[in-house]
């Protein structure tokens, strides 16, 4: 297994690399100024097998929205710039920031064990909550753990035909987090880095702990509504899907026989809060700039969720607490902030530079395409970023 594919799988986006696309449309762009270098750029997500694509960016020139793709197989209606869709592991970035903010308040501390608080889980008693946000922690990961020497221990079922036979039915955080503690550790906590979507589940189960509130009430009064983000949810074990917004497909092999099949209603209690949010472009953007312009952490945590370890390198960066930094190198602004997702159908972007003037967001949707996008997708998001953040 190579290392690209290696980098899919720990984040999450070996399911959107298995929905593919068969039709392509041409790109279509907001009203007002053209930007060429971006229409090119989003078609090639397209050209290499993905459904379609949705961008918003925001930089010195203005915002530019445009789109690429179709919106659902057989149309030719392209996926719309104000679009819905599930943006995956992008999730984790507001839970870190929930807990983040409860840190700030005094509530807890990074450095505090969590077993004290969860003891129903059955927690080692040495993981802290800076272990949980930064993937130090060496829990399981419950949908599934990968290995450096590419075996892979199964957790809960998320792929294929048993995904999909499955796609609509209820976890409780509760169980998925037992599943990972009835497994061996990765390693001991503090002695090493590995992405585990565990971590963010524990994170949301102290968060209610800590709040008395169910988490998504938690979400709306801390961040969604005071960002009027009113077109984000957490949606627990909802499958649907608020309008507008662009189908997904999910590519599965049944019996020897490959099969596609319409994956943007499900239920994603499998992955809680480590991905199950819904959002749009706009929305993420709003709440990306809010956060690294500083509207909602103190600088003293800013400073630590930016701080990253050395072991977590990958195609997005160094992992810090609950986001990613990646050095562009030169030509180009210096750092930027990100943290990308996958779920079965979908995948989202959403870059930042540091002080939050300068915005990439997006959505991928599968289609029914023979390829693996996966193998172009990192030349296509590389191109896509430096385009933004590289050069004028």
């Amino acid at each position: 297994m190579n290392r690209t594919l290696k980098t899919f799988r720990r984040i999450g986006l070996t399911a959107l690399a298995a929905a593919l696309l068969t039709g392509v449309a041409a790109p279509t762009a907001s009203a007002g100024q053209d930007r060429p270098e971006l229409r090119q750029a989003v078609q090639e997500f397209v050209d290499a097998g993905f459904g379609g694509i949705q961008l918003r960016v925001r930089d010195e020139r203005g915002e530019w929205t445009g789109s690429a793709g179709v919106r659902e197989l057989g149309s030719t209606a392209k996926p719309p710039t104000n679009g819905h869709f599930r943006v995956g592991s992008t999730s984790k970035s507001f839970t870190a920031t929930l807990v983040l903010q409860l840190v700030a308040e005094g509530r807890i501390g990074l450095d505090t064990p969590v077993a004290g608080l969860l003891p129903e889980l059955g927690l080692d008693s040495r993981i802290t909550v800076r272990m949980l946000l930064q993937h130090t922690s060496g829990l399981f990961n419950h949908t599934g753990q990968y290995h450096p020497d590419g075996t892979v221990t199964p957790g809960i079922p998320w792929a294929g035909k048993e995904w999909v036979d499955m796609r609509f039915h209820t976890y409780r955080p509760e169980e998925l987090v037992r599943l990972a503690v009835s497994k061996p550790a990765v390693f001991e906590p503090g002695a090493g880095w590995s992405y585990s979507n565990t971590n963010t589940v524990v994170a949301r189960l102290l968060v209610e702990k800590l709040s008395g509130r169910p988490f998504a009430d938690e979400l709306d009064r801390r961040i969604l509504r005071p960002l009027k983000l009113r077109d984000t949810v957490s949606p627990g074990a909802w499958p649907g899907m608020p309008k507008p917004y662009a189908h997904a497909y999910y590519r599965y092999e049944d019996a020897g026989q490959w099969k596609t099949i319409d994956v943007t209603h499900q239920n994603p209690s499998w992955i809680s809060s480590a991905g199950d949010m819904i959002s749009t472009t706009k929305d993420l953007q709003t709440y990306f700039s809010a956060l690294q312009s500083g509207k909602l952490l103190p600088a003293r945590l800013m400073a630590e969720m930016r701080e990253t370890h050395p072991g977590s390198e990958s195609l997005y960066g160094f992992y810090g607490l609950g986001q990613y930094s990646q050095d562009l190198g030169p030509g180009c602004v210096g750092t930027v902030l990100n943290h990308n997702g996958g779920l079965n159908g979908y995948g989202s972007l959403m870059y930042s530079t540091p002080d939050g003037s300068q915005t990439l967001t997006a959505s991928i949707t599968g289609g029914d395409a023979e390829n693996d996008p996966a193998r172009a997708f990192p030349a296509a998001l590389n191109k896509l970023v430096r385009t933004v953040f590289c050069g004028k």
